[in-house]
């Protein structure tokens, strides 16, 4: 189904930040959403990290989407509790998790079975995105005032 322009717009807006977060860090889908300026929608930040293409097997017939699977760490976006969120298929969680062991983040498992990762010493939250940071911006006094932790 094709999307909407403002649809494509904040998928970019997703896709790009979360290529921004580093290595062996993770941070929240909330903190994502703030990000790109829409705090208020967290679960579509998980939409579009779930509808993330994968990359094309063959680039000379078909080239590959420009965010995708490979190139987008989406195994770095987690819920706020500092639990993998589980997804349709029951390997889904156990998949990131292995996705992040490979980048050395040690992940846990609580009382309930669920995956855990400790933001203590993983979390990732910037107030703006590096890149921004690269060009210029700073915070608003409206902004720098409003900051929580996640």
């Amino acid at each position: 189904m094709p999307r909407t322009p403002e649809a494509e717009s904040f998928f970019h807006a997703v896709y790009s930040a979360v290529q921004e977060i580093p290595p062996g860090k993770v941070t929240t889908y909330g903190h994502i959403a703030k990000l790109v300026g829409t705090p208020q929608r967290p679960r579509q930040v998980g939409v579009c990290l779930k509808h993330l293409p994968v990359p094309s097997a063959d680039e000379a017939t078909t080239p590959s989407p420009r965010f995708h699977h490979d190139n987008v760490p989406w195994q770095r976006v987690i819920n706020a509790k500092g639990i993998i969120s589980p997804r349709s298929q029951p390997s889904g969680a156990r998949n990131q998790a292995a996705a992040l062991e490979a980048e050395g983040v040690a992940v846990t498992t609580g009382a309930l079975g669920e995956l855990m990762v400790n933001f203590a010493e993983y979390g990732w939250f910037p107030r703006l995105l590096p890149s921004e940071v690269a060009a210029g911006a700073v915070l608003s006094s409206d902004e720098d005032e409003g900051e929580e932790s996640e």
